[in-house]
C-alpha cells in the first residue's frame, strides 16, 4: 500500500481509508465479523480508519475501539460528531456544549485517549463558525484530538472558516470529507481547489456512488441487496442507471470490474488524498483489495469524462448536504406579491 500526505499536517495515510458505517445494527451487527474484516484492512496496508459517532448510535465506534485494541499506535483514527445522538436538542450540532461532551463519549467508545482526526460531520448554518473552531481549538490544545476537519461542507464555508482561523488565531480545519465519485463529480468545480489551495487533506466518502458502481444496479431490473431495503432514491435514478450501463461497458472493456474501476477514478485526482470504503462483509473488503494496484489510463479517463463531464453530478446522493437556501422554499421564493416585475 502507498501512503499519502494528509494535507499539510504530515501525517501519512493509506489511499484506502477504511469506512466503519457499515459496523454495527445498520450493516453488520456481528462484532467479531466486524473486527475481522477491520483487521485484514490493516493488514493489507490501510492505517485510516474513518468512523462517527452517529453510525449505530455509537456501536461502530466500540467495535472500531475493540480492533484497534493493541493496534492503536499504528492506525489514524478519525470520528465525527454533529448528526443527533438523542432527543435533547443539544445533543447534535456544531456547539462548544455539544461537540466537547460528543468527543469524550466517543473517546471512551473507542478506547483512546485521543483522535487523529475530529470532524464536523455536517455544517451548522444556526452556529457561529467561530464558536465551533473556538471549541475544537480548546480540544486539539488539550492534546484530545490532532488534526480537525469538515465534511459536506460548501467551498464558501470552507473559505469562511479558514478566514476565521487565521484572524481569530484558532486552529483551522485541515481536511474535509465530501462525497465523490465518478456519478458526482461536482465537488471538482471548487471544493477540491479550494482545498489544494488551503493545503487541505480530503477523504471522499461513497466513491461507489452509494452503491449503484458495485454493478448490481441495473436498468429494469430489481436488485435484491442489503441497501436496497432502505429506499434510496439514488439507486433508481434513471439518469444514473444510463450512466452505470456505459460504465459497465467501459470497465469491460478495459478489463476490471466496475468496483475497481470506480475506486482508481476516485483516488486518481490530484486533491483527493483518500477514498473511503465501506465494506459490509468481507467479500466486499476482498474485492476493493483486490483493485488496489490498479492505474487508469488517460484514454480510460478520457472515456470517463464522455460519459460524466468533469464537475458534473449525475442525479444527488440521498444523503447528500442540501444547505438551508436549498431545503428551504422560504428562502427560495419571494412572497406571492413580490414576484411579478410590474
Amino acid at each position: 500500500m502507498k501512503y499519502r500526505t494528509l494535507g499539510r499536517t504530515g501525517i501519512k495515510v493509506s489511499p484506502y481509508c477504511l469506512g466503519a458505517m457499515m459496523f454495527g445494527p445498520i450493516g453488520n451487527p456481528d462484532h467479531d465479523d466486524s473486527v475481522r474484516i477491520i483487521h485484514k484492512a490493516l493488514d493489507a496496508g490501510v492505517n485510516f480508519v474513518d468512523t462517527a459517532d452517529a453510525y449505530s448510535r455509537g456501536e461502530s465506534e466500540e467495535i472500531v475501539g475493540k480492533a484497534l485494541k493493541g493496534r492503536r499506535d499504528n492506525v489514524v483514527l478519525a470520528t465525527k460528531a454533529h448528526l443527533p445522538m438523542g432527543d435533547d436538542p443539544n445533543q447534535q450540532g456544531n456547539s462548544r456544549r455539544w461537540l466537547v461532551r460528543a468527543l469524550e463519549d466517543s473517546l471512551r467508545r473507542l478506547g483512546t485517549d485521543h483522535v487523529d482526526l475530529f470532524q464536523v460531520h455536517r455544517p451548522a448554518p444556526d452556529t457561529d463558525v467561530e464558536e465551533t473552531l473556538s471549541a475544537l481549538t480548546d480540544l486539539v490544545r488539550a492534546g484530545k484530538v490532532r488534526a480537525i476537519g469538515t465534511s459536506s461542507f460548501p467551498a464558501s464555508d470552507i473559505v469562511e472558516a479558514q478566514w476565521v482561523a487565521e484572524r481569530r488565531g484558532l486552529v483551522r480545519f485541515r481536511t474535509e470529507q465530501p462525497p465523490y465519485s465518478i456519478l458526482n463529480r461536482g465537488i471538482e468545480r471548487e471544493v477540491l481547489p479550494v482545498c489544494e489551495r488551503y493545503g487541505m487533506g480530503t477523504l471522499v466518502y461513497s466513491p461507489l456512488a452509494g452503491g449503484l458502481l458495485t454493478g448490481r444496479y441495473r436498468k429494469g431490473r430489481q436488485a435484491d441487496t442489503h441497501r436496497a431495503a432502505f429506499g434510496f432514491r439514488h439507486l433508481r435514478d434513471e439518469r444514473r442507471l444510463d450512466a452505470v450501463e456505459q460504465l459497465l461497458d467501459l470497465a469491460e472493456k478495459a478489463g476490471m470490474p466496475l468496483t475497481h474501476l470506480a475506486m482508481a477514478f476516485a483516488i486518481a485526482h490530484p486533491g483527493v488524498t483518500s477514498a473511503i470504503i465501506g465494506p459490509r462483509t468481507m467479500d466486499h473488503l476482498d474485492d476493493l483489495l483486490a483493485g488496489a494496484g490498479i492505474t487508469l489510463t488517460d484514454d480510460v479517463l478520457d472515456e470517463i469524462d464522455a460519459i460524466v463531464p468533469p464537475g458534473t453530478d449525475v442525479g444527488t446522493l440521498d444523503m447528500a448536504y442540501q444547505p438551508p437556501a436549498i431545503q428551504r422554499t422560504a428562502l427560495r421564493r419571494r412572497l406571492p406579491d413580490e414576484r411579478s416585475a410590474a
